[in-house]
């Protein structure tokens, strides 16, 4: 004998009928913090941030910069 049951239920009433803690609010929490933190580091990766941190200070001015970008075309 074989007895096939289908239930259907979102997956927050599955884990309400299993007496399953629901983790829903606790996520949310942490994925809101995840993206504050992810939007203040942004700052480190802009363009001008990485030529300030690969590059010496020397080798920022204006004519070095444009030489290397022409010479880059060619």
């Amino acid at each position: 004998m074989k007895i096939t049951v289908n239930v259907d239920c979102t997956p927050a009433e599955a884990r309400a009928f299993m007496g399953l803690p629901d983790f829903e609010p606790m996520q949310k929490r942490a994925m809101e913090e995840l993206e504050k933190q992810m939007m203040e580091s942004l700052e480190r990766y802009s363009p001008e941030a990485l030529l300030k941190t690969w590059l010496t200070p020397g080798a920022l001015n204006a004519d070095w910069l444009h030489e290397l970008l022409r010479q880059g075309r060619k």
